[in-house]
């Protein structure tokens, strides 16, 4: 049964590609991004994070540099991952962000509008510096998310992402 809801969630993060918004900002020397995967969190999300099921969200986000005739190029790259696992006992979310594989921000909540936000989006998180980038060109921000259930399926779609782009002209 859980893993029969494993993968509708992954099923349901992949057919919602086109809900994957992405903000970058740059600021203080910093490029800043926001991301929201609208309608990612779904009934049958909510029924495996309900089950107990460790629940992960990773954001795949690279910095690519337009080379005009050419491949571009990858400037930085970064890992967001969101966790949150449910306490039956207690009725609490433990919620998790980490950021490269440090941890940045833990808590635990009652509140499921909070556990959804935690989830499907991330605001203005510091992921790169400014100082690799050149003046007056266009890079763009991708991000690459994937949904899983932490279960023991040998054969699970690891594959199912969404992604997305940015474009954006870097002016210091």
């Amino acid at each position: 049964m859980a893993s029969e809801i494993a993968a509708s969630v992954a099923g349901t993060v992949q057919a919602r590609a086109d809900t994957l918004r992405i903000v970058p900002l740059v600021r203080d020397g910093q490029v800043l991004v926001s991301c929201h995967l609208a309608d990612a969190y779904t009934e049958d999300l909510r029924a495996v994070i309900q089950s107990g099921l460790r629940t992960t969200f990773t954001y795949t986000v690279e910095l690519r540099l337009k080379v005009p005739m050419w491949v571009d190029r990858v400037v930085e790259s970064a890992i967001v991952t969101t966790t949150v696992q449910y306490d039956n006992l207690t009725r609490r979310h433990s919620v998790s962000r980490l950021l490269d594989g440090r941890v940045e921000d833990a808590k635990v909540t009652d509140d499921e509008a909070a556990v959804r936000e935690w989830l499907t989006a991330f605001d203005k998180l510091p992921l790169f510096r400014t100082g690799r980038l050149e003046p007056n060109r266009e890079y763009y921000v991708v991000v690459r998310a994937a949904a899983r259930p932490a279960n023991d399926v040998p054969l699970w779609p690891w594959g199912a992402t969404v992604s997305g782009m940015t474009k954006f002209t870097f002016i210091p």
